[in-house]
């Protein structure tokens, strides 16, 4: 047999091989996802269902109202917390028919310290000692109602000495706004402009005019006067506690999700949603897919 047709024959040989080798490629791609199918993680397959029930838990409805850039952050949450969850059932801290909430809260509680210790909260204390200056404060009551002559009765009731629980209960619900009550320690800036300068000249009990508004008639009854100071440490100590748990809290949750987000692969279907993704994980078209 002559070189030429050896060439040829060796040729077809590996022409075939190029041919085989294809479609033994194509046999081994995967069914497309099914048209209810959101989302694969590390191959087991999400449910458009599945997420319908954690917007139903979490914003009361199915999302139809909702636009695309929530929708987006909402399905980013629904996927991060099942990977928290799978991450929970890996490390038996949940049943792995855990709610996917309550498995990341118990994931979050096996990685969060104890209280923080003494000293670090003396020391944010110290470093943070302009947060806790508290301006000149008064603490304020007011009845706000439609009509002026109720407001009108209600004042002189006041100035007469009458309590203001008392006035407040005989005005009736009807008569007086919801924002009738006590309205706790309120500092200049925390007051409408309108109303600041009249309450801070108001003297402890002093009771003010009927003071009128677009929406009512305001009577107004500082209790007292609160000075400007700065909050001892005794009695900072319970927030400070709090933030620097919250701190810690986010921390770890942060690691956490850092951790489930690189162990588990994440491949989204966007077009097996009915709405526009543009969220952070990886979109797979179903053509496209491995």
């Amino acid at each position: 047999m002559s070189r030429r047709v050896l060439g040829r024959v060796a040729g077809r040989a590996a022409a075939a091989l190029l041919a085989l080798a294809a479609a033994l490629a194509c046999s081994r791609q995967p069914a497309p996802p099914g048209p209810d199918v959101v989302a694969h993680l590390s191959g087991s397959e999400l449910r458009y269902a599945e997420f319908e029930g954690f917007l139903r838990a979490n914003v009361g409805e199915s999302g139809g109202a909702l636009a695309s850039a929530a929708l987006s952050r909402l399905f980013d949450q629904f996927l991060t917390e099942e990977a928290l969850r799978r991450l929970a059932v890996e490390r038996g801290l949940a049943a792995a028919d855990a709610p996917r909430a309550a498995a990341a809260e118990a994931l979050l509680a096996a990685e969060r310290a104890g209280a923080p210790a003494a000293a670090d909260v003396e020391a944010f204390y110290a470093a943070h000692a302009l947060d806790f200056r508290r301006p000149e404060r008064v603490e304020l009551r007011q009845i706000l109602t439609e009509d002026r002559l109720m407001a009108e009765r209600a004042r002189r009731e006041l100035a007469a000495g009458a309590r203001f629980e008392e006035v407040l209960a005989r005005l009736g619900g009807a008569a007086a706004q919801p924002a009738s009550g006590d309205q706790g320690a309120l500092a200049r800036d925390e007051l409408p402009p309108a109303f600041a300068e009249l309450v801070f000249r108001l003297q402890d009990g002093q009771v003010s005019e009927v003071q009128a508004a677009e929406y009512g008639f305001h009577v107004f009854q500082v209790v007292r006067h609160l000075p400007a100071e700065t909050l001892p440490f005794e009695s900072a100590r319970a927030e400070i506690v709090a933030k620097l748990a919250a701190e810690r809290a986010d921390a770890a949750l942060a690691r956490l999700v850092s951790e489930a987000r690189s162990r588990y692969a994440v491949e989204v279907f966007d077009r097996n949603l009915p709405f526009n993704y543009r969220g952070v994980y990886p979109v797979t078209r179903p053509h496209e897919a491995r």
